[in-house]
């Protein structure tokens, strides 16, 4: 086996040095066990966009659309109908310091699960409230979050957020991303006129807007009245 010259030599130490200090700084394994990803459809994504990134352990949010049959869809076409799809976000959070349950609590509170046809002042198919879930395991938490958003609801609430498995996320357009951030005047006066938070008051309480812990009103014992 012939031996190395002293210049491939020194490439090679070089290489593996590199090589070595590329897996110090980033595991096997680690940047993807740091990082998952949900989606959600509420209403206008500027409002839960802006909802959701404020959570400790979220990474980013980004406004775009889901749950439809259009590629790459604009927010004209969204607007217009037909397409099938619903303005969405996707969230990348740190399961290490949020969990996805605890995202999903967050998003209930933010959103009127009684209303199918739209939210608040936005009306039709594309402002419908969907979670969107892309692993069996998100489907099983989403549907345990359903159940115990009828508890905290209590009777009497229809609910009508569908749970539907992700097929595809399409960004929104750049004018649309963090649109709370860059132009809170008038998102503010935006959320106000929608009555979006005086809705999320009635329907929620003191739960409105947050990611508590369920709350299950006490039962009413039977000889009650």
């Amino acid at each position: 086996m012939p031996s190395l010259q002293p210049d491939h030599l020194l490439q090679r130490v070089l290489f593996l040095t590199l090589l070595l200090l590329l897996l110090l700084a980033h595991p096997f394994g680690a940047v993807a066990a740091s990082e998952q990803e949900a989606v959600f459809a509420g209403g206008c994504f500027w409002c839960l966009e802006h909802d959701l990134e404020t959570l400790p352990g979220v990474l980013t949010a980004e406004s775009g659309y889901s749950g439809g049959r259009t590629v790459n869809p604009t927010y004209k076409q969204v607007s217009r109908g037909g397409t099938g799809h619903a303005e969405s976000v996707l969230v990348r959070f740190d399961p290490e310091q949020i969990s996805y349950d605890t995202l999903l609590r967050a998003f209930w509170r933010n959103v009127d699960p009684t209303d199918g046809a739209g939210q608040f002042c936005d009306r039709g198919d594309s402002y419908r409230p969907v979670i969107f879930t892309a692993s069996a395991e998100q489907r099983a938490s989403a549907d345990q979050s359903l159940l115990a958003a009828e508890r905290e609801l209590g009777s009497g609430r229809t609910i009508a957020v569908t749970i539907e498995s992700l097929k595809r996320f399409w960004p929104a357009e750049d004018y649309h991303q963090d649109y709370a951030d860059r132009n809170p005047l008038p998102y503010r006066y935006y959320r106000w006129r929608c009555g979006r938070d005086a809705r999320l008051d009635q329907l929620w309480g003191q739960q409105a807007r947050s990611s508590k812990v369920w709350f299950s009103p006490p039962a009413t014992p039977a000889n009650a009245g």
